[in-house]
């Protein structure tokens, strides 16, 4: 039933809540999971060459921190037999995780989510309530509300 489920990880407690949800189904269906981070871009708040180094400087740091975390991930699931590839990208977090899920024939993705709404979810924002009107794949939500931050 699932070939390639999409795991977006951001680094934080919260979003590997999905994991283990993740990791059953990808032992039942012999799946791939394919674990992304999306490192966004940081805000230049000064102009020229020297703050353009600094900028790249810091967007390749994120990126190999990124990368490095996503490696140890995929060494852990390795061990208990399942199988995992991993992407960084770089670019804001609802629309990149949109396009990935629509240009990597991924079939099902897991997120994990506090379940905020009203006045919390529109002053804390949701990468789960952005993504949940949007994407043509199924999605699955791990409720989290007394999560760690």
């Amino acid at each position: 039933m699932y070939n390639q489920i999409l795991v977006p990880l951001d680094g934080s407690e919260l979003a590997e809540m999905a994991l283990p949800h993740a990791e059953s189904l990808a032992l039942k269906y012999d799946a791939t999971l394919v674990l992304l981070s999306i490192v966004t871009p940081p805000v230049i708040t000064s102009r020229g060459a020297k703050a353009m180094e600094l900028f790249e400087e810091q967007i390749d740091t994120l990126m190999q921190d990124a990368g490095e975390y996503l490696d140890k991930l995929k060494a852990r699931l390795a061990e208990k037999q399942i199988k995992a590839e991993t992407y960084t990208k770089l670019g804001p977090v609802v629309k990149t995780i949109l396009e990935f899920a629509d240009n990597d024939s991924v079939d099902l993705v897991i997120i994990a989510s506090h379940g905020r709404s009203g006045l919390g979810r529109f002053f804390f924002g949701s990468v789960a309530a952005g993504i949940l009107n949007r994407i043509g794949q199924p999605l699955m939500v791990i409720r989290c509300k007394d999560c760690p931050e």
